[in-house]
């Protein structure tokens, strides 16, 4: 079975990991395997280490470095950025439940199979997100929506992230083990 996919979108500092992490937890907590996707918008950005091993092996035209330790298995791709998907990015994560995307907003906004979730800071905020993202599922963030009139559910995800996962498993279905 495809995985169910949600994004939190949101600007910087807005709460989206904080968000992310209690999402996780709930989730696992019912039973769901979860999977992660985080952009990091840095241009350049390496997860690498300038002069390691991997590195090296990347500096001299691998395309996969796979690393191993112990405990993580880390797999390095080099892409050409025309080729990079979101389809693609979403293989890595086959054999999970739900996988749930920070970031990448060029490539989730306006896909109406990607339910959303909004962290907002400001009423700006909610207004500018209901007009670039669709379907908003629910609000959350240091702003909240509760006292307008929007048909979109606001959830403090600090105090009730079991409320913000029932929002999800009434968009998607519960699991069925």
């Amino acid at each position: 079975m495809k995985a169910k996919v949600i994004a939190v979108i949101g600007s910087k500092k807005s709460g989206k990991t904080t968000t992310i992490e209690n999402l996780i937890r709930e989730l696992i907590k019912r039973g769901y395997k979860v999977g992660a996707i985080k952009h990091i918008p840095e241009p350049n950005f390496t997860i690498d280490t300038k002069g390691k091993d991997t590195w090296r092996f990347a500096c001299s035209g691998a395309n996969t470095i796979v690393s191993v330790s112990s405990t993580e298995i880390a797999t390095i791709e080099k892409l050409n950025p025309e080729d990079f998907t979101l389809e693609k990015v979403l293989e890595k994560c086959e054999g999970n439940d739900i996988v749930i995307i920070e970031g990448l907003r060029s490539l989730v906004n306006q896909r109406e199979d990607i339910p959303k979730i909004a962290v907002v800071k400001s009423k700006t905020e909610v207004w500018e997100t209901l007009e670039s993202l669709k379907p908003i599922i629910a609000f959350t963030g240091l702003y909240s929506t509760e006292k307008t009139c929007l048909k979109i559910p606001y959830v403090d995800v600090l105090k009730k992230s079991e409320k913000i996962v029932d929002i999800i498993e009434e968009y998607f279905g519960k699991k069925h083990s």
